[in-house]
């Protein structure tokens, strides 16, 4: 743009030039026609031949060089012409050019707005995700802070004698070994009451002071429990009265387990006075039940949250095979977070 903004002011000069010496022709024409009009009025005033011839050679040498100068006035005003279409022309150059100037500006102030729209909001998005790993930080060390050193699991068992036969004993030995296999053994107690009676419920968690109520046994498809009577034989407790029995010992038991047929209604339940609760959503067999328990409570002895745990108890059903990996159901108190959820704390063993 520079170059023809150059080339522009030098046509501009060399214009300017012409007019002038155009001016200076037609001045020239003018002192001529003085010249010429002074000689006729000389030949009006006089009688000498002589002199008249004079004049007349006078008028004549005016009028031709009249012609001459009015001749390059024209090749003057023709070199105006083509100067007038030369600066024409490189004012056409720079107003290209600075439209290209300008759409070349406008994408690159366009391009720089969006990419400080973009730097913006991925300021936002990092300044949400500190604050939101600031409060799960926090979240976090409050629920270190309230684990306790020691937890013990209550593992409940009823096999009552006009059932099939479960092998409970089996699922309570793999819990067991598991657990003294982890990590943090030390951290758990595994207790467990066979047989179990209604009246078994409450006296084993006044005694023991659970932090896990594990169920292992008969569910009905009726939201039932079969506990035993006196006899061993099958006793049915409803939905209702395993919540409201929750509900009034739930003071410091954080996670209870139905390792039951259709559970899925208890667990659900239960869930809104206890931290964790799981259920099976249909019928479960004995190898899934026994598996599945086994490696969650071998991941809690690891120090993981109950969400992880959950999630590895599940990963193990598939390796071994068994197609019931989708049958037990996790669910969580409202306003807490699966993986938040710690029972053992490996800082405090």
């Amino acid at each position: 743009m520079d170059t023809y903004k150059n080339s522009k002011l030098t046509k501009e000069k060399e214009r300017a030039k012409l007019v002038s010496d155009k001016a200076k022709e037609y001045l020239k024409i003018a002192m001529l026609n003085k010249k010429a009009q002074a000689a006729r009025d000389a030949i009006k005033r006089t009688s000498s031949a002589s002199t008249i011839n004079t004049k007349l050679k006078e008028i004549n040498k005016c009028t031709t060089d009249i012609a001459t100068i009015t001749k390059k006035i024209a090749d003057i005003e023709a070199k105006i012409v083509n100067k007038d279409k030369e600066i024409t022309g490189c004012q056409i150059k720079i107003d290209k050019e600075q439209s290209s100037l300008d759409k070349k500006n406008q994408t690159t102030e366009t391009k720089f707005k969006k990419d400080q729209d973009k730097s913006l909001r991925d300021i936002g998005k990092t300044l949400i995700n500190h604050k939101e790993l600031h409060l799960q930080t926090q979240r976090e060390i409050r629920a270190l802070k309230d684990i306790p050193q020691k937890i013990t699991v209550l593992f409940l068992a009823s096999n009552p004698l006009d059932l099939t036969q479960l092998r409970l004993d089996q699922e309570a030995r793999a819990i067991a070994n598991m657990i003294r296999q982890s990590k943090y053994r030390d951290s758990v107690q595994f207790e467990s009451r066979w047989a179990l009676q209604p009246m078994d419920l409450l006296q084993a968690i006044n005694e023991l002071n659970p932090t896990i109520v594990h169920f292992s046994g008969h569910g009905s498809d009726n939201d039932e429990i079969a506990f035993q009577d006196q006899n061993g034989k099958m006793k049915l407790v409803t939905k209702e009265a395993i919540v409201q029995t929750m509900m009034a010992s739930a003071e410091n038991i954080r996670l209870v387990f139905f390792n039951t047929c259709y559970s899925k209604n208890q667990a659900e339940a239960i869930s809104e006075f206890v931290e964790a609760t799981i259920g099976m959503n249909t019928s479960i067999g004995d190898d899934a039940a026994r598996v599945f328990s086994s490696q969650f409570y071998s991941s809690i002895g690891f120090g993981h949250s109950v969400g992880k745990a959950f999630q590895q108890a599940k990963s193990l059903v598939m390796m071994e095979g068994i197609n019931e990996e989708n049958t037990p159901e996790l669910f969580i108190r409202d306003g807490l977070h699966a993986n938040e959820i710690i029972l053992v704390n490996p800082q405090q063993t």
